[in-house]
């Protein structure tokens, strides 16, 4: 099997754009969670979460795809805002950069991680006003599908439903930087992004393509994302104190707090990498991956899946659990989520989790959600 290393590295989240900027803020300790600014949460139980710093979108985008800036949800903004960075930290010139990329593009891969792109309330409700059912006054209104039909879908933009697919992500990347490898787009929840890596490194490892850029983006800071983790009751209810919110693995833990960021890391087959002279950020010796069927809001309290996954990956890298100086575990906050996740640590590590640095960053910068692999 070919060895993989990774060359670049590119974030977008609430410590800001930049994965040197993002490194920083990580370093220096700041949060990035405050008070809602992209709309008015007063009506929710959770008032806070970790946006992204404001940008322009036609930064990042050649001149001659902004016109495609106009199907981009929230989502796929942040990927390609991620993917523009990963590039430059990756020394590669695509075809968003030069007529004479440093690469060949049929080896060039995309995994990309995505959640359910949150639809633009002020875009929809004005299509479910004009679909609305006649009924007395004051009485609670529905939607009547006929006139959905015929007239609703009519105030949409034509082009309305790309905006919301979470494969457009891994398009707009591709389309931008003229990637023509092999392309996938996983939507597994939390572990998107996780899994993007994993199919990543795979793809390089047997032979089918010699670099991908990998990883994931989103945003829940939308209203119905707000409303849906409202009701898991999943959020933190501090928010008077929004840096110290979230408090990862403690015994007073509240809840999570929405984020979103994406990040995205390019892999490259290591000897060609040495061969390009490319800064070695890392290497990819392992991976692994489970499940948990255990509830739909909540993890199976042995932690059995989490042991399994690291298990696995320790075992594809010839890594023994004594070997392991760093973790970065998931670390919502969310008491159940937890204690699921100490013990399948437990399990692996034993009383050397101890000894173990636990770099937990969700109080920095919000749950991403698919958008967390390299948050």
């Amino acid at each position: 099997m070919r060895r993989v290393v990774v060359t670049g590295v590119g974030v977008v989240s609430a410590l800001g754009i930049g994965a040197d900027v993002f490194w920083q803020g990580l370093l220096a300790g700041r949060s990035g969670l405050n008070t809602i600014r992209a709309f008015d949460p007063t009506g929710f139980p959770c008032h806070i979460a970790g946006e992204v710093p404001p940008y322009k979108i036609s930064e990042f985008v050649p001149k001659q795809h902004r016109k495609f800036t106009k199907v981009m949800a929230r989502d796929i903004e942040l990927a390609v805002i991620a993917a523009d960075d990963a590039f430059k930290s990756a020394g590669l010139q695509s075809r968003a950069h030069s007529d004479k990329p440093t690469f060949d593009s049929r080896r060039f891969g995309c995994n990309i991680g995505a959640g359910l792109i949150s639809t633009d309330l002020t875009e929809l409700s004005a299509a479910m006003y004009v679909a609305r059912a006649d009924g007395p006054a004051g009485a609670t209104p529905r939607l009547n599908m006929t006139k959905w039909g015929r007239e609703g879908m009519n105030q949409l933009t034509p082009l309305w439903l790309l905006k919301y697919l979470p494969n457009m992500l891994a398009c707009h990347v591709t389309i931008i930087h003229a990637l023509k490898g092999p392309s996938n787009t996983i939507t597994c929840s939390d572990a998107s992004s996780h899994l993007a890596i994993g199919e990543a490194f795979r793809t390089i490892q047997r032979g089918a393509a010699d670099l991908a850029i990998c990883g994931g983006a989103e945003s829940k800071i939308n209203p119905l994302s707000l409303l849906r983790l409202t009701m898991n009751s999943h959020l933190t209810r501090r928010n008077d104190q929004p840096q110290d919110a979230v408090k990862p693995f403690d015994q007073i833990a509240d809840g999570t707090a929405p984020g979103e960021g994406g990040g995205l890391l390019i892999l490259e087959e290591r000897e060609q990498a040495i061969a390009r002279k490319a800064t070695l950020y890392a290497e990819i010796a392992g991976f692994g991956a489970s499940q948990d069927t255990h509830s739909l809001t909540a993890p199976d309290p042995s932690g059995d899946s989490y042991a399994r996954a690291i298990l696995s990956a320790l075992r594809d890298a010839s890594v023994p659990p004594a070997a392991v100086d760093l973790l970065v575990p998931h670390g919502l906050g969310i008491a159940s989520y937890d204690r699921a996740e100490i013990s399948g640590l437990l399990q692996v590590f034993g009383g050397g989790l101890e000894r173990i640095p636990c770099a937990a960053i969700k109080g920095q910068t919000g749950n991403c959600a698919a958008g967390s692999g390299v948050d």
